[in-house]
């Protein structure tokens, strides 16, 4: 099999738009899909993916009294900065406040504490009716987004050897923390999503120095330009200056929100078709 082509959608903060170009691209496209935003998944309200497999996650270790052989002598109590140990009769941890540092195993002089691994979230596999889906979330409070995203990923490429896909499209967590560096691991080309507004080209230009430093290949979208048309004049000089191609500029459309709203899926209307055309200039790079 050829090698799978990746492409990444990434933006410097939510609210870009993102998810809802990754959609319109997964419809075009037919490839193997992948959710990498796991704190706040939302592309499967558009694609309404049949999941067809439930994989637990285990992101972290978190402490573990055992009762029977803790002789009370305080010291985990003491210890803890997190204020994860209890005492209500007898000493317990209290997982969402647990940070898995070990200190009271490791201080504990009669060894009843242990160092467990718990399910912090789910893997799902799913079918959606433009292709395979992996996606996934994390419990309330739990941390290691990073490494479930490194899963998703992993289990992504999976699927595109075992269906023999070329192209997996990835709908990257907004930011520059690790979910974007670990959803950006092996990316053929990152399409960055940007809206018209000086904090959008503050965090465009944050998300493009991401980017440059792991040597991939950028292109930039901006969403609802024809919302603040001079901030898009400063966008065209940026990109310039960085020979950074704009593939697409995609106007605010009414008619797409009440499409969102209503979840009617694929879009039609003028940003739709914007998408369209971009998606036509990206294929080329993707060969």
């Amino acid at each position: 099999m050829s090698e799978i082509k990746q492409l990444t959608v990434i933006s410097g903060k939510g609210g870009t738009g993102k998810t809802t170009i990754t959609a319109m691209l997964s419809y075009l496209a037919y490839p193997v899909i992948a959710d990498c935003d796991v704190d706040a998944p939302n592309l499967h309200l558009l694609l309404n993916p049949v999941v067809v497999e439930e994989i637990p996650f285990c992101g972290g270790k978190k402490a573990f009294i055992d009762g029977e052989l803790c002789t009370e002598c305080n010291l985990c109590y003491e210890l803890c900065r997190f204020g994860a140990v209890t005492l209500n009769g007898e000493y317990r941890i209290d997982e969402m406040r647990c940070e898995g540092c070990a200190l009271c195993y490791n201080a504990c002089p009669s060894g009843a504490i242990s160092m467990t691994t718990p399910e912090t979230g789910k893997i799902f596999i799913s079918k959606t009716r433009y292709g395979s889906m992996i996606h996934a979330s994390l419990n309330p409070g739990e941390e290691n987004s990073g490494q479930l995203v490194s899963e998703v990923r992993a289990k992504a490429r999976d699927i595109c050897k075992d269906e023999n896909k070329k192209l997996l499209i990835l709908d990257g967590a907004p930011g520059i923390g690790c979910p974007v560096i670990a959803s950006l691991n092996s990316a053929t080309l990152a399409l960055i999503v940007s809206e018209p507004t000086l904090s959008g080209l503050r965090d465009a230009q944050r998300v493009l120095k991401l980017t440059e430093h792991f040597k991939i290949k950028s292109v930039m979208a901006i969403n609802k330009f024809n919302l603040n048309e001079d901030m898009v004049r400063k966008f065209e000089k940026f990109c310039e200056k960085s020979n950074i191609e704009i593939v697409g500029k995609i106007p605010f459309d009414l008619a797409l929100h009440s499409q969102i709203s209503g979840l009617k899926f694929p879009f039609e209307g003028e940003a739709a078709d914007a998408i369209n055309d971009m998606w036509e200039k990206i294929c080329p790079m993707l060969r």
